[in-house]
């Protein structure tokens, strides 16, 4: 069924090839709204991709951008949203938390969710680097433009955007004038609220304020208590103040808080759960289950525990327009995260795998850019970048479930104190010179360099029967790494209306040293090496004479070494003690292929079909794996790798009715396609993920002055259920955790805009 799905996906992506470019302006006038719900021509969309403003269609980057408008008929609220709308990008929530993000651009990402471990894709908001993916999971509420950059950064974004770079804009408030309330209720006791103020103080200032709070009660259950999971309750805020200090001097301060108190995120567990006794050997305490999941998990956990994460910054933009050619730029930023997050790594009423992860992480940077622009044929980038980031945190372990003797649980509590500072530094170039008319060559370098100090203390309780055991490991490292990651690309404009580019670009993500060690053998293999990638593509960018079509098609090959793979380590069933060993393996050299199509196209009056299709040949020229050469069964655990299905496809189509009075009635849907997606390094079959399709609907209602909106929809509409994520700890109590998709949802909203 699904591969017959896929087939219309492939015809109607064919059909459209091309950019999505829905109108990136979020608070147009009523006439210009209301007008453009019949629209002629597809909006042009322009991207900062290149650190400076362009056309989406002369950028020779495979980038996906989406303004306000467009990401309410994606029906996001949040950057998870995306999923199925990026070629070959997987974005979801991360395993077990309420507020981090998991994503994977062309089959390159963060496969450990651990602080430890640097993100794959780099995320940006405003233009300043969010280092960790926990909090990343942003809300939608006051987003001018999301834009998705796919293929190594390297020159541009620096370290850690091997696969590519999101970068989220809010609103100006000297251009975002006006402003909007918006209430959303829905099922699982989803509540909402939005706001959004701008405007002129005087010519000289202007001033916005944004806020959302959402809550929801959660769509899983606790059999044995009743009590609700995996929703939320979080409160944002942001305030930006904009100064034109003179006629070529513009400086913008944004000051931002988010506030989240939400319940476990519970997955299932789904292979069976192992004790381990001393005297009569393996106890299964919990069999596989049956049948398909029905949101129903237990949890040792009680109640407050749960998920709290305060994430707050302050930024200050500068822009200097020094002359006619040159520019500069200063972006200076502060940002603090603390969480405190219970996870049930297990998902079952037994202490196996069960966490507390506490974070207060700092993170200060800088930037300097100098932008040159002689008019013509010649445009340049020099930048100087510096950042400083303090990572302590605190964590217990807890499994008095895992161990036994002779039937009597042994306690277990382990507790770790760590400590990780960070300083980057960087100094980059980039020009771009169109040397005859049409062609146009790109180069760039960037020297990057990451020194980290790592201290590590873990101490391990048992009961009294083993107290023992009971040890304490220090640990206490300090390593750098620099790398040269330059890019090149040639492109052809073969007319006004298409263009063709080829590129090389390479992505350097820096060495760490691993966050579970901890045993005197792990502390002397505690460090990991950078990953390196090296991107070589090719794209045609096109848009049809009248302005109704728009595409382009981008290949790419790439190659990628030393890939940075978190492993479980087999253990001895007879043995007293536990390892819990999680070694980090520089294990894998990797080769992935793939083709990716966008599309958009109005139909006739109102109507826009739009539509991705994207292949990918993700697989390892080699995979050096310990286990495997001493456990034959093990050959098969790395054939699939991870995040990267072969085929994703979605396809949209809406259409605007217009009313008596003016008025506009909008009608949308969309099917969303993945191929068959594996959830962990190591392959475990109940962590993967079989093909399957989603599907969306919704309604819009605008008054014929653009005041008043009204939305309804539904996401999931067939109720599928399927794998986002996984946790997979199989030497410990053959842990092997799914974490599922929203059931279907639905809501209404009202929205008044002034």
């Amino acid at each position: 069924m699904y591969r017959k799905q896929l087939s219309v996906a492939i015809v109607c992506a064919l059909l459209a090839p091309g950019v999505w470019a829905q109108d990136t302006s979020n608070t147009a006038t009523p006439d210009v709204a209301a007008q453009d719900s019949q629209a002629k021509t597809l909006d042009a969309v322009t991207v900062t991709a290149r650190r400076r403003t362009e056309s989406i269609q002369d950028v020779p980057v495979a980038i996906s951008a989406f303004g306000e408008e467009a990401l309410k008929d994606l029906q996001a609220d949040t950057v998870e949203g995306l999923q199925g709308v990026v070629p070959n990008m997987n974005i979801v929530q991360g395993r077990g938390s309420a507020n981090s993000i998991n994503v994977f651009i062309r089959g390159i990402g963060q496969p450990d969710a651990l602080q430890t471990f640097d993100p794959g894709v780099g995320m940006y908001v405003d233009d300043v680097y969010y280092s960790r993916i926990n909090g990343a999971m942003f809300s939608l509420f006051d987003v001018q433009q999301v834009e998705v950059l796919r293929g190594p950064q390297g020159t541009l974004y620096g370290k850690n955007s091997t696969g590519g770079a999101i970068k989220v804009s809010t609103k100006n408030p000297f251009e975002d004038t006006g402003g909007s309330v918006e209430a959303t209720v829905g099922n699982f006791g989803q509540r909402e609220g939005k706001f959004y103020f701008g405007g002129e103080l005087n010519e000289f200032v202007a001033m916005s304020l944004a806020g959302a709070m959402s809550e929801s009660d959660g769509y899983v259950t606790d059999p044995s208590t009743g009590r609700k999971y995996n929703g939320d309750e979080n409160k944002a805020l942001r305030a930006k103040i904009a100064f034109k200090v003179s006629d070529n001097v513009n400086a913008t301060l944004s000051l931002d808080h988010n506030k989240q108190d939400a319940p476990l995120t519970l997955g299932q567990p789904t292979a069976p759960l192992i004790q381990t006794d001393v005297a009569f050997g393996p106890v299964v305490l919990k069999p596989a289950p049956t049948g398909e999941y029905d949101f129903r998990t237990r949890t040792s956990f009680g109640p407050g525990q749960g998920q709290e994460m305060t994430h707050q910054g302050a930024s200050l933009a500068v822009d200097w327009d020094m002359n006619a050619q040159w520019r500069f730029k200063s972006i200076s930023a502060w940002r603090k995260l603390k969480t405190n997050s219970f996870i049930d790594i297990d998902a079952s009423e037994f202490e196996l795998g069960d966490v507390l992860v506490a974070i207060d992480q700092k993170q200060k940077s800088q930037e300097f850019q100098f932008q040159y622009d002689n008019g013509s044929n010649l445009q340049a980038i020099f930048g100087l970048y510096y950042m400083n980031e303090k990572v302590p945190s605190y964590q217990e372990a807890y499994a008095s479930d895992f161990f036994a003797f002779a039937g009597t649980p042994i306690s277990f509590l382990r507790t770790i104190e760590d400590d990780l500072d960070t300083t980057s530094k960087a100094a980059f170039a980039h020009m771009s010179w169109e040397f005859v008319p049409t062609w146009t060559l790109a180069a760039g370098l960037r020297y990057s360099k990451d020194e980290k100090d790592y201290t590590r203390s873990t101490s391990t309780y048992w009961g009294p029967l083993f107290a023992a055991l009971n040890e304490t490991v220090a640990f206490d490292g300090r390593q750098s790494w620099d790398a040269w990651t330059p890019s090149i690309s040639l492109q052809k404009a073969f007319s006004s209306n298409v263009m063709g580019y080829v590129s090389a670009n390479r992505g350097f993500k820096s060495g760490g040293f691993n966050g579970r060690a901890n045993s005197v053998l792990e502390t002397t293999q505690a460090v990991f090496d950078p990953e390196f990638v090296w991107t070589y593509e090719a794209g045609v960018k096109m848009r049809s004479a009248d302005g109704r079509m728009q595409g382009n098609v981008t290949a790419f090959h790439s190659e990628y070494k030393d890939f940075q793979a978190r492993v479980s380590e087999i253990v001895n069933p007879d043995s007293p003690t536990p390892s819990f060993s999680f070694p980090v393996l520089n294990a894998a050299a990797l080769k992935i292929d793939g083709i990716e199509f966008e599309g958009s196209a109005l139909l006739g009056e109102g109507t826009r079909l739009s539509g991705q299709l994207s292949y990918m040949n993700a697989r390892y020229d080699e995979f050096v794996d310990p286990r495997v050469q001493l456990d034959p069964a093990l050959a098969n655990l790395h054939d699939h790798v991870p995040f990267s299905p072969d085929f994703t496809a979605r396809v949209a189509l809406q259409h605007t009715f217009m009313m008596d009075g003016g008025a506009g009635l909008t009608i949308g849907g969309d099917v969303s396609y993945r191929d068959d997606t594996w959830l962990s390094v190591d392959n475990r079959s109940n962590l993967m993920q079989d093909a399957y399709a989603t599907y969306g609907l919704f309604g819009v209602w605008d008054s014929s002055n653009y005041a008043w909106q009204v939305r309804a929809g539904v996401r999931n509409l067939g109720d599928k259920v399927y794998k986002t994520d996984g946790q997979e700890f199989s030497s410990v109590a053959n842990i092997q955790t799914a974490y599922y998709g929203m059931p279907r949802n639905y809501y209404l909203s009202v929205r008044y805009n002034f």
